[in-house]
């Protein structure tokens, strides 16, 4: 119904920058929200942000704050997240997640379809 495809991770050092990418397809963008997860080696996996539907931005994970900013554009039906001063606390596979409500509860079990993931390492 909605088919996810994350890019745009690398391998970086501590301050540098990546802007990822999640390319929406299956359903008109703007009938759902967007996030974006993490999940560290040996961690759960964390939520970050979230674009929603309606176009209103969550709060960020305190840990990010200040450093990464989500963007949604609807004529590429692309959100992105741009990530700056990465830090190596910030090393984990991102995922990108769609879900059908506006207001969808900010952990995993609130999204309905999830990307494959995008890989971000940050060395010291």
């Amino acid at each position: 119904q909605v088919q996810l495809v994350e890019s745009g991770g690398g391998w970086v050092q501590t301050g540098d920058s990546l802007r990822l990418s999640c390319a929406a397809s299956g359903r008109p963008f703007t009938s759902y929200s967007m996030g974006w997860f993490r999940q560290a080696p040996g961690k759960e996996r964390e939520f970050v942000v979230a674009i929603r539907r309606n176009g209103s931005i969550t709060s960020y994970v305190e840990s990010v704050k200040g450093r990464f900013t989500i963007s949604r554009d609807y004529a590429k039906n692309t959100v992105y997240l741009q990530m700056d001063s990465l830090k190596p606390e910030d090393t984990a596979v991102y995922y990108c997640a769609a879900a059908l409500m506006i207001f969808p509860p900010l952990t995993p079990a609130g999204f309905d379809y999830w990307g494959q993931g995008t890989q971000v390492t940050v060395s010291s």
